[in-house]
């Protein structure tokens, strides 16, 4: 940015367009004035600055001793190896017991078991689709999806397929039968549903009228007690909400007119300003933050073509309910909003400390803070946070004192802000090795803030790689999924979540389903995350979030973790196993050179959109043409695999440089039929995504904590100044 496009407040340079958004539509209202706000960023980027860049240098010594360790330990112990951790404080002292004492926590986070979203914020429309999830049509996701398989005739294709449909039915009155059963009869022979005596009736096809085996279920109803429009009925702390309409084209052609079940699916929402976003400047900031203002004002809106017509989308309203007795049961109509601030490793032109750039995350914390104070003050149209928090989730995190360091600038962000003290919580992301191993500390360092825990098997993978890079060449990455280490760091998560009284309180959370159109296999597997312990688990969209609301309802996630509180904790040795390829195995030479091939496209196939045209996450088709909902994440891991093969000489540089230029010609042919998209493949030296994928394999090994964002914000920055020319 050039000088004059800067505003001059003390020693910071401001980006113009962030001061008139500041000024002009976040500070009013809020009791913050905008002279009030920058003099106090000032201030905190002054005081936090060099301590965050100290934090950082503490990072790159530890690896430094790290690699020097392994370097000089080719017969590998791991007596020694966790003993020289510990003498570096890699691995810390772990602190007495102890129980979080977070307070007015909203019961989405603290007792709700169930889906969570991660969007980003620069896109309002998936944005505004996000906090609506909290409630999704069970008949449009099975529909819609593999969930019902296209056998028989059930194909999706064209029209409305009645044989379809009719499956669709089936699956949910089997859905009825196995969470809301009747006494003595099915779901399926129900001929109309009403309210007798404050209880719900179903009177069946041959006339009897029964009750639900627990009366207690029904919760709620709209319309005439005789024939009500909605019927809502309660499991495991969600609802289900039964529609009914003799009109609907679904309705009419049931025996009791039903013509959709509604579940209550993303129960919350993280929104991002970091992984799923190509956000490099004030521009794109601007624009991220405009969208969480929108959010927590309950002002944003977003107008869009489809189909020659014109969908306006805004935040949905509550839900009210008539009780079994006679009050009135008021039910949120949206997901309960998370913000994901960037990791402290980014630093930003968008505002300039004495000429400087500044960490990226204090500009965040202040930002979404304010516009937070909306939502806290009560002026926002729809309310966020019923209880008085503001949600904030740090990523990239390494042990406890960079989680002591975040929990005192959120104190400094709240006395800047006029906002109470320990209203900014915290989520923290187990998804670095160094807070793996110190989990109990990290929480304990901000017991009083901490909401969120959870796991992610990307970058957590990526940073192993990184961190472990001189002991090794690592497995392949699907072998890596089965290592040793790998369940012993879920397990950890959920063992140190619950030591530490996350139960009630916090979510302990399980990673992403990356599979956006593989919705059966989702069903089928993602119960796996309730099994072990998680009361939340990531999905990648709308559907997919009311598809895995059913596992919710299906297992209360209470109870199982109730049992998991008596199994032996997971072992911190078995954590620090290092996923190598064991001495004596040869790699094919097919083997090898899939992995590196799986890799490359991967990066591609995602660098082509972030860097080419601003897309920070999106389906992008992997190698065998299977779309995947990807982020930064991906990248970490495939740029660190490759970096670990080409420093231990299982792959050279002319292999990676082939393998990306035969692959690039795969992913061009797969974005053929995109407009925007710009191939790589012709002119493979002067196509600043191909050399971006290409300095991040080739470059991974030096890039600080194998962090991918370095390398991809000055080559998206490239592009768009290209752009301009």
């Amino acid at each position: 940015m050039s000088a004059d496009e800067y505003i001059t407040h003390g020693e910071l340079s401001i980006a113009s367009q962030l001061h008139q958004l500041v000024n002009d539509e976040i500070c009013p209202g809020t009791g913050v004035a905008p002279e009030h706000f920058w003099s106090e960023l000032e201030t905190i980027i002054k005081d936090f600055s060099p301590r965050i860049r100290q934090h950082l240098a503490t990072r790159d010594d530890l690896q430094e001793k790290i690699d020097t360790w392994h370097r000089d330990n080719k017969d590998f112990d791991a007596t020694k190896y966790k003993s020289f951790l510990t003498d570096i404080n890699y691995l810390e002292p772990e602190t007495e017991s102890f129980r979080i004492s977070t307070s007015k926590v909203d019961p989405e986070i603290a007792t709700i078991a169930g889906a969570q979203l991660v969007v980003p914020l620069d896109n309002a429309r998936f944005v505004l689709n996000a906090a609506n999830a909290r409630w999704g049509s069970l008949y449009d996701a099975l529909y819609g999806t593999d969930a019902i398989p296209e056998t028989d005739g059930a194909t999706k294709a064209g029209g409305y397929n009645p044989v379809r449909g009719e499956k669709v039915v089936a699956y949910c009155r089997e859905f009825l039968d196995q969470h809301f059963p009747l006494t003595d009869s099915s779901h399926r022979d129900a001929a109309a549903y009403k309210v007798a005596g404050g209880k719900l009736m179903v009177t069946l096809s041959n006339g009897n009228d029964v009750a639900l085996q627990n009366p207690a279920q029904f919760e709620g109803y709209c319309g005439e007690m005789s024939s009500p429009e909605k019927i809502l009925l309660g499991k495991n702390n969600l609802h289900a909400e039964l529609c009914f309409d003799a009109s609907h084209p679904i309705g009419k052609t049931d025996a009791a007119n039903l013509c959709d079940i509604v579940l209550e699916s993303a129960i919350t929402t993280i929104c991002d300003c970091e992984d799923s976003v190509a956000s490099v400047d004030a521009q794109d900031k601007c624009m991220v933050y405009r969208n969480w203002h929108g959010l927590m004002t309950g002002e944003l809106a977003h107008s869009f073509e489809k189909d020659g017509k014109t969908i306006d989308r805004k935040l949905s309203a509550d839900r009210e309910y008539t009780t079994p007795d006679g009050s009135t049961l008021t039910l949120p109509g949206r997901s309960v909003l998370l913000v994901r601030n960037v990791g402290s490793q980014l630093m930003i032109d968008t505002v300039k400390y004495a000429g400087e750039d500044v960490p990226e995350t204090l500009i965040d914390a202040m930002v979404t803070s304010l516009s937070a104070k909306h939502d806290l003050l009560g002026l926002a149209k729809n309310k966020n946070s019923r209880s008085g928090s503001v949600y904030i989730v740090k990523p990239k995190m390494h042990g406890s004192e960079e989680v002591a360091l975040a929990n005192e600038l959120f104190a400094r962000v709240e006395q800047a802000l006029s906002i109470e003290p320990n209203t900014l919580k915290m989520g923290i992301m187990d998804e670095e090795r160094r807070t793996t191993v110190n989990l109990k500390n990290a929480i304990r360092a901000a017991h009083e803030r901490v909401v969120f825990i959870n796991t992610g098997f990307l970058d957590r993978t990526g940073d192993d790689i990184h961190t472990c890079m001189e002991a090794g060449a690592m497995l392949p990455k699907a072998e890596i999924k089965q290592a040793t280490w790998l369940m012993a760091y879920e397990n950890n998560n959920v063992d140190c979540g619950l030591q530490c009284g996350l139960q009630d309180h916090a979510q302990i959370g399980k990673g992403m389903w990356a599979m956006p159109d593989e919705m059966a296999a989702m069903l089928d597997t993602k119960i796996g995350h309730l099994q072990q312990g998680g009361n939340t688990a990531w999905v990648p969209s709308p559907t997919a979030a009311t598809l895995h609301a059913t596992h919710y309802f299906a297992l209360n996630v209470r109870d199982r973790q109730n049992e998991l509180k008596n199994r032996d904790p997971a072992s911190v040795d078995d954590i620090l196993t290092i996923p190598l390829l064991p001495a004596g195995r040869n790699l094919s030479s097919d083997e090898i050179k899939n992995e590196l091939d799986n890799n490359c496209q991967g990066i591609l196939g995602y660098v082509a959109r972030w860097v080419g045209q601003g897309i920070g996450c999106s389906k992008v088709l992997d190698i065998n043409n299977v779309a995947l909902m990807e982020d930064c994440a991906t990248l970490r891991i495939s740029s660190q695999h490759i970096a670990n093969w080409l420093h231990h000489g299982i792959v050279s540089e002319d292999d990676v440089i082939e393998s990306m230029k035969r692959l690039a010609l795969f992913v061009d042919e797969q974005n053929s039929a995109d407009p925007g998209y710009s191939a790589m493949s012709k002119d493979y030296d002067n196509s600043v995504t191909f050399q971006a994928s290409l300095d991040l394999a080739l470059k991974g090994r030096s890039q600080a904590n194998g962090y991918t964002e370095f390398i991809l914000y000055d080559r998206r920055r490239e592009a768009k100044a290209a752009a301009k020319v």
